[in-house]
């Protein structure tokens, strides 16, 4: 923006109108170079996404396979998510001093790097240390991902916009942990991470040739203390989580103490953040955005209604109904569909009238369809269970769509990369809460039980839960943006001449 009556520059080459038209936008409609930049991030993402999922069903056989204790080879998740946690919020910095082409394309090169490194280990040990290399690739992807999208669309149809970032997110559930159960019965689990060159090698190829040239203009300097403080807080505190499900609870020092240093850590993050203003590695002044600090907070409740249930549902029918790893993914893909599927109207409506009564209305959906879970038996029909995940599905796809896609309401393009770093660190955490407590809970109910029907009520109880965190997101999103208004006016004056930018 420039001073009153100063003449403005010329604008910079669009990477979503480029061949420079400065006709009205049509607010119904995404333009085709944004669809390709789309796709072209979604390749390398889907990368990540199937990693996660089919690593979620592949721990007890890789324990086997690697004669090492499941507690040992738990650390192959745990070490990639405290990767993820400690990447995410330099993302920002390591955006605005490389740009985002090169920080894609070099995040792309290291989860592949570290993807072969693991299908060449050796060792549990070697492979928990190459799982560290994967993790930071992964942990940069997934917040570059959705800055770019964001950045590009200029905060036009911000609901399709999200409902195609998305996209890996509804995918990786549905077919993840199928392809895992498959390639563990057919192949060596060597696979399981080699499975994910093809996606890294095209996704770095599409990327050198779509992506827009975007070299910094300038260099910031890197928040050292702020690094040295909120990484490894955010870190501890999600290990401390991650403990909680094979410890004595939340008294045992392997649990607290991670977490008390992680929180005093946070903690001092927010003093100095509070001190160095926007200079910090995360502003905390974003949170002045009320779109942003609700969905936050919603996403923290969502991603431990999420994640913690996805732990809870494939258990259900392993140890109760005696399913193996792939009956029990099979039997979880119309969750997946019914999210899949649910994107696209959800996003549509967001644009129509905003995210708040979609976000209402798909929490409520999805805490509906959560309380016949809190009543399974050893004996309920399969048949009623996925007719209910399906409806599940569309309620989660809506409420995540419309509620990661809040948070960019009124953020102005430069806020953006640092306002998808929070957003990601929420959903991280409340992930690991949730997981962590549903664990902790299946465990102290289900501790007695010697019959499936002793099982059964224990799952029950974790799923009441679960139903509760996704209950108590309703009457917070109310909080979030109602009807779309016109954007802020430091948007309307970085259009070019003639354009009007449209939410």
């Amino acid at each position: 923006m420039t001073a009153s009556g100063a003449q403005s520059p010329p604008a910079a080459a669009d990477p979503t109108n480029p061949t420079g038209s400065t006709g009205p936008a049509n607010p119904d409609r995404i333009d085709p170079a944004l669809r390709r930049l789309t796709f072209t991030l979604i390749i390398g993402a889907l990368a990540v996404m199937f990693d996660a999922t089919i690593m979620s069903v592949a721990i007890d056989d890789l324990a086997g396979r690697m004669h090492a204790s499941v507690s040992t080879v738990q650390w192959v998740s745990t070490a990639y998510l405290l990767a993820l946690a400690t990447v995410m919020p330099a993302v920002g910095w390591l955006q605005a001093t490389l740009g985002g082409k090169r920080l894609w394309i070099a995040a792309l090169g290291v989860f592949l790097v570290g993807s072969l490194l693991c299908a060449a280990a050796w060792n549990a040990p070697s492979l928990i240390a190459f799982r560290v290399v994967q993790g930071f690739g992964g942990g940069i992807m997934m917040v570059l991902m959705t800055t770019l999208i964001m950045q590009a669309a200029k905060g036009r149809n911000i609901g399709r916009v999200m409902a195609l970032i998305t996209v890996p997110t509804a995918l990786g559930p549905i077919l993840g942990p199928v392809l895992g159960g498959v390639i563990l019965h057919l192949g060596d689990w060597r696979w399981i991470f080699l499975f994910n060159v093809p996606f890294c090698v095209v996704g770095a190829y599409l990327a050198a040739r779509n992506l827009p040239r975007d070299r910094p203009v300038s260099r910031p300097r890197l928040d050292v203390v702020g690094m040295l403080l909120l990484s490894p807080g955010v870190a501890a505190v999600i290990y401390g989580l991650s403990r909680i499900g094979g410890s004595q609870g939340p008294a045992d020092p392997t649990v607290w103490l991670p977490l008390a240093a992680g929180l005093a850590l946070l903690l001092g993050y927010l003093g100095w953040a509070l001190r160095r203003g926007s200079h910090a590695l995360v502003d905390v002044g974003l949170f002045r955005h009320r779109a942003l600090a609700s969905s936050s907070v919603l996403v923290f409740l969502s991603g431990a209604s999420l994640y913690g249930t996805m732990l809870l549902l494939p258990l259900y029918w392993q140890q109760v109904r005696g399913a193996d790893a792939l009956d029990a993914a099979l039997l979880l893909i119309p969750q997946g569909v019914g999210t899949l599927v649910s994107r696209t109207l959800a996003g549509r409506y967001m644009d129509r009238f905003g995210a708040r009564p979609v976000a209402v209305v798909a929490c409520a959906l999805a805490c509906a369809a959560t309380v016949p879970f809190a009543f399974v038996t050893a004996s309920t029909s399969n048949i009623v269970l996925m007719a209910v995940l399906f409806v599940r599905g569309v309620g989660l796809g809506g409420a995540m769509t419309t509620i990661l896609g809040a948070a960019y309401i009124g953020l102005a393009p430069e806020e953006i990369p640092q306002g998808s770093g929070i957003s990601r660190l929420a959903q991280q955490i409340g992930g690991s809460a949730g997981t962590a407590l549903l664990a902790m809970i299946l465990q102290r109910a289900s501790a007695d039980a010697h019959t499936p029907a002793a099982l059964a009520s224990g799952f029950g109880e974790a799923f009441w839960w679960a139903t509760a965190f996704t209950a108590a997101a309703i009457p917070l999103c109310l909080l979030l943006p109602g009807r779309p208004t016109d954007p802020p006016s430091r948007e309307r004056d970085a259009a070019p001449a003639g354009e009007t930018v449209a939410v």
